[in-house]
């Protein structure tokens, strides 16, 4: 795997320039954040295909649900605390009861908001929507995905929601890879113990394979992009195959990816499960490196996880 790095705001304002080039129904809508979203460059090039709804997010969400009956293909765009927190009513009833067509994408999920603070961190996002029926919610760990999100939900009828971080992340896909709605990857295979990780937690939970390989521990690592609907059938594999399971989320715990997994886990297969991610606490001013650590998202803390539950399924002790 490469690990080049690559910028997400970059690769929106360049996709969505594609997309709009190539389909003359792309239209864009923004709350007051063309310039952190990397939109500008967007607004420069189609200035009468991005609608700037200022700070009013829920009405946003509303007039690119509405749009779409004119046959519009709507993108809409806000930070992740608050197309979720602020947008639910309108995502259930605009898009999602209404059936109508909504793409949305909310930047700087959990940690990753980084300095801009506790207010601006939304570690509950994926799972205040998970709950929503209509509705795909996604998370890309590189940019090679989430161009090919970006495409692929254009040219997909439907309600989505990609989360997706604003700064650089290394790359792990190479152009030519090819990618399935409702489908996780495996991205390194292990006999012993599978870590699903999604977003930023997949770089750790490399990582941490790294560390729990010199320990003579052999991971499985699968990149969940794709939180709703979850892969069941690689959930049930790795259960099955493997016998124990780590999630690593960059979001709570009590309603994200790992409760996903574990309602596949606990209905199929039960096997020892662990789970990473933010546990009863807000977020709070730091660098996303500090916040990880502190918050015990990152590599060192996944392989305690690990070794927890290589303990319980009865094989090497922790």
């Amino acid at each position: 795997m490469v690990q080049e790095s690559v910028s997400f705001k970059e690769i929106i304002g360049d996709a969505l320039i594609d997309l709009a080039r190539e389909d003359s129904r792309v239209l864009v809508f923004d709350a007051d954040l063309v310039n952190a979203s990397g939109l500008r460059k967007f607004a420069e090039k189609y200035p009468d295909r991005l609608i700037d709804c200022g700070i009013q997010e829920a009405n946003m969400v509303g007039m690119a649900a509405a749009a779409s009956e004119a046959g519009v293909i709507p993108f809409a765009h806000t930070f992740a605390a608050f197309a979720a927190r602020k947008c639910v009513d309108q995502i259930f009833l605009a898009a999602c009861y209404s059936k109508l067509d909504l793409k949305l994408i909310g930047s700087d999920p959990g940690v990753t908001a980084a300095t801009n603070g506790g207010s601006h961190q939304g570690m509950e996002d994926m799972g205040i929507l998970m709950g929503l029926n209509n509705i795909t919610l996604l998370e890309p760990s590189d940019g090679i995905l989430f161009r090919w999100m970006l495409r692929e939900v254009k040219n997909t009828p439907g309600v989505f929601y990609i989360r997706t971080n604003r700064k650089e992340e290394r790359k792990l896909y190479e152009g030519d890879t090819t990618f399935q709605l409702g489908k996780g990857n495996v991205l390194q295979d292990g006999r012993d113990v599978t870590i699903i990780a999604s977003g930023i937690e997949v770089y750790e939970a490399l990582d941490a394979a790294k560390l729990l390989e010199e320990k003579g521990i052999s991971v499985r690592v699968v990149d969940m992009f794709c939180w709703r609907p979850v892969d069941k059938e690689l959930v049930i594999r790795c259960a099955k195959e493997t016998g124990a399971i780590v999630t690593a989320e960059n979001h709570a715990t009590s309603t994200g990816l790992g409760s996903a997994v574990a309602n596949v886990v606990v209905n199929n297969c039960p096997v020892p499960m662990e789970f990473i991610g933010v546990t009863e606490r807000f977020g709070e001013v730091g660098s996303i490196a500090f916040l990880q650590k502190k918050f015990n998202m990152d590599a060192q803390s996944i392989v305690k996880k690990v070794e927890i539950v290589i303990g319980r399924k009865g094989g090497r002790q922790a």
